[in-house]
């Protein structure tokens, strides 16, 4: 079980009340699939990928990154029991999605850039680290199925 301070709650939940989750949403999910373009091979329901510009206009692309955002809003209600809030979705992406469990881990790091450069100076070496460690919860909660 993951220790929380109270330090750590509030830093997460204000990230998460200021965020513009369409805006965010979509360019966390669109990096990630221009940096790693393998990643690509689970949208392929989605439309246009063909390159950057396509993936970054595709509104599939924008929907399926604000929708994981939101997703990311059962986390922030459920700090104390992260890996029971994410089971079913665990379930979903390993056994019928077949996802690889490191692109959680890709994706989180792509949302933490876009994150960064939308808090500028206020994203601190304390924010980070803390939502780093919120992140690595979430990422090994998602990958829990495939253990």
């Amino acid at each position: 079980m993951v220790e929380w301070t109270e330090q750590e709650r509030s830093i997460i939940t204000n990230i998460f009340a200021n965020l513009d989750y369409e805006d965010v949403g979509s360019k966390a999910l669109s990096r990630c699939l221009i940096v790693y373009p393998w990643t690509q091979r689970y949208f392929a329901s989605f439309g246009n990928l063909y390159n950057a510009d396509a993936i970054k206009t595709n509104p599939n692309i924008a929907a399926h990154g604000t929708k994981v955002l939101h997703g990311l809003d059962r986390a922030v209600k459920n700090m104390d029991n992260i890996k029971a809030t994410y089971a079913e979705l665990s379930v979903l992406h390993s056994e019928k999605l077949h996802v690889d469990p490191d692109n959680f881990k890709l994706l989180a790091d792509c949302l933490t850039i876009v994150i960064a450069a939308k808090m500028g100076s206020a994203f601190s070496p304390d924010v980070q680290a803390t939502f780093q460690k919120f992140l690595a919860v979430v990422v090994s909660a998602l990958g829990r199925q495939y253990h």
